[in-house]
């Protein structure tokens, strides 16, 4: 028995800066990984890459991190471009990988499932029922509202929204995806119908202005913590879920578990690549100035 598990595909990522452009791995299951590895959990992570990708899934391994790995024809390549602004980039999607199954998962089991889709049809309405019936399903919508014409990523809504989010217990958002799912573009009222709709904790991050999240019909503000240097935004907000879940699982409530989340994605933000830390250094950032 895991305490997380973590579904999602290992990403080649072409970053674009101001700065610099690199390629490195990325996604969901990456930077979740990575962040959550240094904590005292008991963690897995269920990914499927191409064969030629498998250096990545060893350098995970090197770090103490339990991967089980399934097969697919390809991995996904994501394009991320950034402005000035960190909080806005533009993607394009050159490759996509195959679909997870709920017979992928059957012989994992965990008291959270962390499902981290990049595009709407990595994983099934069914996949979510699946998990839903054996432990807490955690989810990041962004994969859900995400199309690929022509390699462009469009928003979308989530087609089966109304069936899916009855079999959730959390869900991450941001400001636009609240929107996009809800036709609201209100913070505190979008987050409440979610929460109509099934989800019992809804998680909405908004980047430098902190967080919101939402549940039994309370309302938690979480602040952002400053980074001293704005370098790299990629994998923020499934750095700060590493770090919710974490606190989660483990017994804090929600406004701590935040707050904790905020600080971990706070200083992911300070260097390019996942944030690599350790409680400790979670902890000292909490001792901040809070922005």
């Amino acid at each position: 028995m895991y305490d997380i598990c973590c579904i999602g595909h290992i990403t080649l990522d072409k970053i674009v800066t101001a700065k610099a452009i690199k390629h490195m791995a990325g996604g969901t299951a990456f930077y979740f990984s990575n962040a959550i590895r240094n904590m005292d959990v008991r963690y897995k992570l269920i990914t499927a890459v191409a064969e030629t990708e498998l250096p990545s899934v060893a350098n995970l391994r090197d770090k103490g991190i339990d991967v089980k790995v399934l097969p697919s024809a390809h991995t996904v390549y994501f394009e991320n471009i950034y402005g000035e602004n960190q909080d806005n980039r533009t993607q394009r999607v050159l490759q996509k990988a195959d679909a997870f199954f709920a017979e992928d998962i059957k012989d994992v089991e965990a008291i959270i499932f962390h499902l981290g889709p990049l595009l709407a049809d990595d994983m099934s309405t069914d996949l979510i029922k699946a998990l839903f019936s054996r432990g807490n399903v955690s989810v990041d919508a962004q994969g859900y509202l995400r199309e690929v014409i022509d390699k462009g990523v469009h928003a979308v809504d989530w087609a089966d929204k109304k069936e899916a989010l009855k079999h959730i217990d959390i869900l991450k958002v941001n400001e636009s995806e609240l929107e996009v799912l809800t036709g609201i573009a209100d913070i505190r009222e979008g987050a409440k119908v979610l929460a109509e709709w099934g989800v019992k904790e809804v998680v909405v991050t908004l980047g430098s202005m902190g967080s919101v999240i939402y549940a039994d019909s309370i309302y938690y503000d979480v602040p952002a913590y400053k980074p001293t240097e704005v370098v790299d935004a990629t994998g923020c907000g499934d750095t700060y879920m590493a770090g919710y879940l974490y606190k989660r699982v483990k017994g804090a409530d929600i406004q701590n578990a935040g707050e904790f989340a905020a600080a971990m994605a706070g200083l992911k933000i300070e260097t390019s690549g996942p944030f690599e830390g350790t409680e400790e250094d979670v902890m000292a950032m909490m001792e901040r100035v809070v922005s």
